[in-house]
């Protein structure tokens, strides 16, 4: 709470720093998952339940009895970077740290277990390893509260500006997720026209940027009628499917999320 009035969104972790879900719902981050569930389906949280979109400020969202079980089992506070207005970069290990003292302009640091976090001012692209044992945290993604730190606040250096610029993000389709047959009785597929099936993928991706809230809902239900209309078809290429888990990737969600809600649809449809 102390954190959250200080103006850092925060989240719980568990033992292994991964954030816990807050609800029993999306226990162990299986959203729609419980084991007493007949079938997989989509997060219907009121609210981001788990992961960086989670973390919040709210105390009254901090204190519900949907987060309070979370609270409960957590090991640690996590927090969103790039919600507080700043930049993490993640020195994992002796070698990344010595790297940083050479290169990178002095700027609040907060010592890890293993090795250092430097925390600029502004926000950035989050990007894993950047170089050997160095990530970038900031918009989407989260890191472990360990602690005021020392020293004064630098705005991010153009170096890391470099760093992130040079490391494309790199988005991970469910591989074979649409290998389904065409339909039967020999006829030709509407869908093989460009246009047609052109129309349908701008339109879910237009759908999933407008999503206001309920994201993991959200994603899932385009991905159900994209599914619903063109996966039986054998119109879908990797392509395709790229473009929907980076509209995803764009609101929030993980490479991890979209390939559950893809296999979530897939499975519902009977595919």
């Amino acid at each position: 709470m102390a954190l959250a009035d200080g103006h850092l969104p925060v989240l719980p972790l568990g033992a292994d720093k991964r954030p816990l879900g807050n609800c029993r719902d999306c226990a162990d981050l299986e959203c729609g998952g419980r084991p007493n569930m007949k079938t997989p389906g989509p997060c219907v949280c009121p609210w981001p339940c788990h992961g960086w979109a989670a973390a919040t400020t709210n105390p009254h969202v901090l204190a519900s009895r949907q987060w309070g079980l979370a609270w409960r089992r957590a090991r640690a506070i996590g927090y969103h970077p790039g919600g507080a207005g700043v930049t993490v970069v993640d020195l994992d290990n002796p070698a990344a740290v010595t790297w940083a003292r050479t290169t990178l302009p002095p700027t609040k640091t907060v010592v890890t277990t293993r090795g250092e976090h430097w925390i600029y001012s502004g926000t950035i692209r989050s990007v894993n390893a950047v170089r050997p044992g160095v990530d970038i945290k900031s918009l989407m993604a989260y890191a472990r509260w360990l602690g005021p730190g020392t020293g004064a606040m630098a705005d991010i250096p153009a170096s890391v500006h470099a760093l992130v610029e040079k490391k494309p993000a790199v988005i991970r389709p469910a591989s074979g997720a649409v290998v389904v047959s065409a339909p039967g009785g020999g006829g030709q597929c509407r869908h093989r026209s460009p246009a047609y099936l052109e129309r349908g993928i701008a339109m879910a991706e237009q759908r999933i940027a407008e999503a206001a809230s309920g994201v993991h809902a959200a994603v899932y239900r385009v991905f159900l009628a994209v599914l619903s209309a063109h996966g039986r078809c054998g119109c879908l290429t990797e392509a395709h499917i790229g473009r929907l888990f980076t509209a995803a990737q764009a609101k929030g969600e993980s490479a991890r999320h979209c390939t559950d809600a893809w296999s979530n649809a897939t499975k519902t449809l009977g595919m």
